[in-house]
């Protein structure tokens, strides 16, 4: 991993125009990129797409982050990733039909259009498996291929500026998972002692003095390392919300 002065350096470089430097930050930071296009996968976007969609939302980073800011740059790059990828799901991200259920659909609807052209009564499912010679369920399946999906990002009709995905119940948001992901890269990138406090405290339960008699410092200074990181803490999460 590339260290922050050298980060800087070649964030400087690609500001200018410096394609070498560029690659190299993509290609450095492709393991944050991944992490936060897990949690897209099987969403109906195929993998490699996603990695590229993550490596432009890296470059829209890198051009508008700012290098006075007091931040690592990978917590600004995080929302900006993330971001990318929602866009282009809300937008273009439609499912996506195989070739074959797509004829397979043609077919069911062909053959169902006879019965209505002849004025029959329309054949029941088990009736155009067996035509078919193919299951129920996968008849269903065809069928529903030609219907619209209903995008989350739609507007919900009773409330004008409400998406669908907010009527939905998560115990966790994409917000939520964007922020865990921020809080994650700051605490991993904090001096080892502060970073072993902080995991100790909130991860492991301990009290200040327990972790006053494992540092063998006094219970105030755990408690001035702690605010102080805390501090650190809502500030690169205030800096991602904005």
């Amino acid at each position: 991993m590339l260290d922050h002065e050298e980060t800087m350096r070649l964030i400087s470089k690609a500001k200018e125009g410096d394609e070498e430097a560029k690659t190299l930050l993509i290609t450095h930071n492709m393991p944050l990129i991944k992490s936060i296009v897990n949690r897209y996968k099987n969403k109906s976007v195929e993998y490699d797409d996603l990695l590229q969609l993550g490596s432009i939302g890296l470059l829209k980073a890198i051009q508008n982050f700012d290098l006075t800011y007091n931040v690592r740059f990978s917590t600004y790059a995080v929302p900006m990733i993330a971001g990318e990828i929602k866009r282009f799901m809300r937008d273009d991200g439609s499912v996506k039909v195989s070739r074959a259920l797509k004829a397979l659909n043609q077919q069911i609807c062909a053959y169902i259009e006879q019965f209505k052209n002849n004025d029959l009564p329309e054949p029941q499912i088990e009736d155009v498996a067996k035509h078919f010679n193919i299951d129920a369920q996968e008849v269903v399946l065809a069928l529903d291929s030609s219907k619209y999906p209903l995008s989350i990002y739609e507007s919900v009709e009773d409330e004008p500026g409400t998406e669908l995905l907010n009527r939905i119940a998560s115990k966790e948001t994409t917000d939520d998972m964007v922020d865990k992901i921020v809080l994650r890269d700051v605490i991993m990138n904090l001096p080892e002692r502060e970073r072993k406090i902080i995991i100790l405290r909130y991860f492991r339960d301990k009290t200040q003095s327990e972790l006053a008699g494992e540092f063998g410092i006094s219970q105030v200074q755990i408690s001035r390392i702690e605010n102080k990181v805390l501090q650190t803490l809502r500030k690169s999460l205030k800096i991602n919300a904005d």
